[in-house]
């Protein structure tokens, strides 16, 4: 019988063997990590895997999302004969700017869980020291608060979508039509989320950052929307075009009107081809240099 001291040595320096029943299973790359961290952050965002408190405000803010969407099918699929309707009540493209309120508060609150607790707690060390690496980590959380936000944006249309062809609207324009709000959707929430997380990013103080990103996203549409409508009574439209660009629901709205030709929801969207290809970089612009300061900020941040 052999003694504990003739046991076969163990290779040792390996951050898996903690000198207690070693992990023999596979070693996961920076795909499955990220892939999972992806996944538990999408799920974080409407309280699930978390505890119940944490699932109070993302839903009622889904149900207040689809609330307004129901009655408008209702309507629609109830009265289109006796009010003589042959379109949506509430173009697709216009939903998301009548419930931006909605939007920005769901977005404002969950930034910060998954940017700002990271950095207040330390816990981003942790998440660095396993395969992957600050530019992987900052796209995952990016993306995951962007497809949080497409769903919350995405519902009630799908919804309004259903309802329509319930209520016989023509199927081939109506399609077209939802196509365009869902590709307008995506981009305002890649919009929304990047902005979100980089003044998440900039301050460890949960309401802090709550605070900031309401005020980024609310204030500057109405001070767009304000320009926007002066613009307009005044004859200047080129000057509304020019101030619907620095706030993203404007930004989006008339990105829509240029490529889909979709229903305008501001004063003065872009008339021209030259001002639509401008929207469409000034949309790429604030993704990137979004993603661009998160990672800036994330330099700082010592594995």
């Amino acid at each position: 019988m052999s003694s504990p001291s003739e046991s076969p040595a163990r290779p040792t320096g390996v951050i898996h063997d903690l000198g207690y029943r070693p992990y023999g299973g596979p070693r996961l790359g920076e795909g499955p990590v990220a892939w999972s961290f992806f996944v538990t952050g999408l799920r974080n965002t409407y309280g699930l895997g978390r505890s119940a408190r944490s699932k109070v405000l993302p839903m009622i803010l889904l149900g207040l999302m689809l609330l307004p969407a129901l009655i408008l099918v209702g309507v629609l699929v109830q009265a289109k004969d006796i009010l003589d309707l042959d379109e949506q009540i509430v173009a697709y493209s216009t939903y998301p700017l009548t419930t931006q309120l909605l939007i920005s508060v769901f977005v404002a609150s969950q930034a910060p869980a998954l940017i700002s607790r990271d950095l207040r707690f330390r816990t981003i060390t942790l998440y660095l020291a396993r395969p992957m690496r600050r530019s992987v980590y900052v796209l995952v959380r990016v993306a995951s608060l962007s497809v949080a936000t497409f769903v919350l944006i995405g519902a009630p249309l799908l919804l309004m979508y259903l309802g329509g062809l319930l209520a016989d609207l023509p199927p081939g324009r109506e399609t077209g039509r939802f196509l365009g709000a869902i590709v307008g959707a995506a981009l305002l929430a890649a919009c929304l989320a990047g902005l979100a997380a980089l003044v998440a990013a900039l301050t460890i103080r949960r309401g802090l950052a709550v605070t900031a990103v309401i005020v980024v996203l609310l204030v500057s549409y109405t001070v767009v929307s304000t320009i926007q409508g002066i613009a307009l009574g005044a004859g200047h439209e080129a000057v509304g075009e020019v101030a619907g660009l620095f706030s993203p629901y404007t930004l989006v709205n008339g990105l829509q009107v240029f490529l889909f030709d979709s229903p305008d929801a501001t004063p003065t969207p872009p008339s021209s081809d030259v001002m639509g290809i401008v929207y469409v970089v000034a949309t790429l612009l604030t993704v990137l240099g979004s993603i661009g300061g998160l990672l800036l900020r994330y330099r700082k941040v010592q594995s």
